[in-house]
């Protein structure tokens, strides 16, 4: 994979909502031995405020608003690839990114595109992933980072972190503590893959 002159590897972080995987991307992208950077912060939304928290922090933020494309998936991931190509994209990190992606784009960054997801797949792919665990009973929920696939949630698993549910927890109290393991799984778990591409 080329690099860019800084030797890192260019990163865009897609968002939806708040952005605090992307705000912790970004961070974790300042370190000295960081391998990547993120040049572009990307949201099918524009009340995103994940936007806000990208340009207070120095990266460019676009918008390819899903809205005027109606239900034409392609043309807006079209206008989503054009996006990436002028900031000289080589891997996508999905970060919120609420949006069921076509083969158009999935095929266009096989191997390239993670994403992270809140729960130890194959458990609980797709949403309300927090009350599943604690209606099932586990002892144990967590996240996953995986490369993305056509299917949901489904790709190769890249990292997990394990995350104790605890008798008393809901549904919000148990998002609250997998967050902050996303927080720290998700920039390990995309430094490793930035320094083996």
């Amino acid at each position: 994979m080329p690099q860019s002159r800084t030797g890192r590897v260019r990163v865009a972080v897609l968002i939806s909502g708040a952005g605090s995987n992307m705000a912790a991307l970004i961070d974790a992208a300042r370190r000295a031995d960081a391998p990547f950077e993120v040049v572009v912060v990307l949201s099918n939304r524009l009340d995103a405020g994940g936007l806000a928290v990208a340009e207070a922090k120095g990266v460019p933020a676009a918008v390819v608003d899903q809205l005027p494309f109606g239900r034409d998936r392609a043309a807006h991931e079209a206008a989503v690839q054009t996006v990436l190509e002028a900031h000289g994209v080589e891997v996508v990190a999905l970060a919120g990114y609420m949006r069921l992606l076509t083969p158009f784009l999935v095929g266009r960054w096989a191997g390239r595109m993670l994403n992270i997801h809140p729960s130890l797949l194959p458990k609980y792919p797709g949403l309300d992933t927090h009350a599943r665990a604690i209606a099932a009973g586990d002892a144990e929920a967590g996240c996953t980072v995986h490369l993305v696939t056509e299917g949901v949630d489904d790709g190769p698993v890249l990292g997990q972190a394990v995350v104790p549910v605890q008798p008393d927890d809901t549904p919000g109290s148990l998002a609250q503590r997998v967050l902050a393991a996303e927080h720290a799984l998700y920039p390990r778990v995309l430094a490793d893959f930035c320094r083996q591409a």
